[in-house]
């Protein structure tokens, strides 16, 4: 008998081990809502810059996110139009999924509203000096005027 693995399966497995993780999943979700700065990111998952990194790069190599690198600020969001179709079908699933969010994804969409206010610059210098250390709350000098 031939072990034969397809790659439509090793995609369709990628993405579906890129979003077992929960940290992973709330990136996601949070992307929904357009491009974020992996600072914000790190503000919103609570953990370490090098944490969020890795978390990104599996899910960027699953197909499941794009970044592009803006001066200091690496942006990460969805771009379905670039992603493979299995990566497409699985955020698809998750947007389906998402419909009846639960506490945790209530309380991310919430602190995204406040985080999309956040000056880039301060939220950036801010988790520079307290590295490892959990995110502190936005003070209101530290959020960006709406547009």
């Amino acid at each position: 008998m031939t072990n034969y693995r397809s790659e439509t399966a090793d995609a369709i497995a990628g993405a579906a081990k890129a979003l077992s993780d929960p940290h992973r999943l709330r990136a996601v979700l949070a992307l929904r809502e357009g491009e974020l700065c992996v600072c914000q990111l790190i503000e919103l998952l609570g953990l370490s810059p090098s944490t969020v990194s890795k978390h990104m790069s599996i899910l960027a190599q699953a197909g499941l996110v794009r970044h592009r690198k803006a001066g200091r600020w690496v942006h990460y969001r969805i771009d379905e139009k670039e992603s493979p179709p299995e990566a497409r079908r699985a955020l698809h699933w998750l947007r389906e999924c998402a419909q009846a969010p639960d506490g945790q994804l209530l309380e991310d969409r919430k602190r995204l509203e406040r985080i999309r206010t956040a000056d880039l610059a301060v939220l950036c210098s801010t988790q520079r000096g307290r590295a490892g250390a959990a995110p502190a709350p936005l003070r209101p000098s530290q959020r960006r005027p709406p547009r």
